[in-house]
């Protein structure tokens, strides 16, 4: 008797009991509004209701994959992960917030390859010498990372290129403004293809590199029902806190002191990326590396290929027009520099503890960066 209590109290407070009880603030948010307690108030509640929202949404996604393998458990929890990302940035662009937009996708990117990743490479790593995966899996993701990054770098450089023609008076600013329109529906055509393409090597061609820890998890009963309404509703309430949340953005940034760029790239990204979080960690302290590899990266890819294409289609039928896929230069140098730290960390098919504080290291310089960014 004596002996089994404490087991009992260790295991009365748990992750999964500590994110329900935020689901208060899925009452607290609206209330918030309707009772004028101020921009931050709405936002704070908004933010905290999105995460158990998000942590719903994954622990439905993982019960599905427990039955599907990494491969189509990695892309269901990456897409319904993204799924409050996406939900967040066509508000704000129906707001006409396009910077907030842009600063949510360079966040998110950064997030899952930086954030996540590191915190599951610590997570999964700290008690055991090292983690395997599956190398080819990980070179492909790595070259469709590469092309969100190419697709990132070449707008900006256009920008710049054509800057130097308006100042010459061989270009004009209208003209200017059009061509980059031109070129970045384009390039997101080009990114939705990819995606596609990308869909077709995971889900047939190459399926069988995207199949571990299936073995592990294919006799446990899995209401598959159950789990899918789950997963609606949790997106119905996401759609619905994240109008709240985008509304606040800019007199919180204000209260706060911060730029929208921040508040975007860090706050409303790690937010969003709430039910990655959980699920990658979770499944990497579990040793299924591959899944949690899949989730993460996965998450940037349909980010970087997938959530921008659609959010510049969108772009077209919005009272403010279309919007560029023409980001910064910190911007642009952070995903460029995140891609190319989580190739050299990736590239031997094995993780370790040390590896994932690396990540997590470049991810708070860069946070660093963006908070002093004028």
């Amino acid at each position: 008797m004596t002996a089994s209590t404490p087991a009992r109290e260790n295991t009365w407070i748990t992750p999964q009991r500590a994110m329900r009880v935020l689901l208060v603030f899925v009452v607290l948010a609206p209330l918030a509004q309707a009772l004028h307690w101020g921009a931050l108030a709405v936002f704070a509640c908004s933010a905290l209701a999105i995460i158990p929202l998000a942590g719903l949404m994954g622990d439905a996604t993982e019960r599905l994959a427990s039955r599907l393998g990494a491969g189509v458990g990695g892309l269901l929890n990456a897409t319904f992960g993204n799924a409050a990302e996406l939900i967040i940035a066509l508000v704000a662009l129906q707001n006409g917030l396009y910077d907030v937009v842009k600063a949510s996708l360079t966040g998110s990117i950064i997030g899952n390859i930086l954030l996540v990743l590191g915190v599951a490479m610590v997570a999964g790593g700290f008690s055991r010498e090292r983690q395997k995966f599956d190398r080819v899996a990980a070179a492909a993701s790595a070259t469709l990372l590469a092309l969100a990054a190419l697709a990132l770098l070449i707008p900006a450089v256009f920008h710049f290129i054509a800057e130097g023609a308006v100042a010459s008076a061989t270009l004009t600013r209208a003209r200017e403004a059009s061509l980059e329109r031109t070129l970045s529906l384009e390039i997101a055509v080009v990114l939705f293809v990819s995606y596609l393409l990308s869909l077709l090597f995971t889900l047939r061609t190459h399926r069988h590199l995207y199949t571990g820890g299936a073995e592990e998890h294919e006799h446990q009963p899995v209401r598959v029902g159950r789990a899918v309404l789950s997963l609606l509703v949790a997106t119905a309430l996401v759609a619905w806190m994240s109008e709240l949340l985008v509304g606040a953005v800019e007199e919180t940034s204000h209260v706060l002191g911060l730029t929208e760029v921040f508040v975007g790239v860090i706050v409303v990204a790690i937010v969003g990326n709430a039910a990655e979080h959980s699920t990658a960690v979770v499944v990497a302290m579990k040793n299924h590396m591959d899944l949690a590899l899949n989730i993460a990266i996965g998450s940037s890819i349909q980010i970087a290929l997938f959530v921008a294409p659609v959010l510049v289609f969108a772009s077209y039928l919005m009272p403010h027009g279309p919007m560029d896929l023409r980001f910064s230069a910190l911007e642009v140098l952070a995903v460029v520099a995140a891609i190319a730290v989580v190739n050299l960390v990736s590239q031997d098919g094995e993780s370790n503890w040390l590896e994932g504080a690396m990540l997590l290291a470049v991810y708070v310089v860069l946070g660093i960066a963006f908070f002093f960014l004028p």
